[in-house]
């Protein structure tokens, strides 16, 4: 691997997971499952509107999948797909280095 360069899927990588909240939503994510409410109450500093712009993001980057339970009331969960839970390791390194250096 050569850093002389900046390689362009690393670049599209960045600009995607490096936005503000992202991480934070990713490890939430990990533990399964998760509801708008469950995010608002985990992250109480993101405001509703971002919280939607980033999940609906990380959807159409197929990161994320939208599910809706039918019924009364209507139930919307948000899941990691295959393609996000390859994230695991690189949210687990994170942790692990704040834990260290934080």
């Amino acid at each position: 691997m050569s850093y002389d360069q900046m390689c362009p899927h690393y670049r599209a990588a960045i600009r995607l997971l490096g936005k503000k909240w992202t991480g934070m939503l990713l490890r939430v994510l990990l533990g399964g499952p998760r509801r708008f409410s469950d995010f608002r109450r985990q992250i109480p500093d993101l405001s509703d509107r971002l919280l939607a712009e980033r999940l609906k993001e990380l959807e159409e980057h197929g990161i994320v999948s939208r599910v809706v339970h039918g019924g009364r009331p209507i139930v919307v969960e948000y899941r990691l797909t295959e393609k996000g839970r390859e994230l695991a390791p690189v949210v687990e390194a994170i942790q692990a280095w704040a834990d260290r250096w934080y």
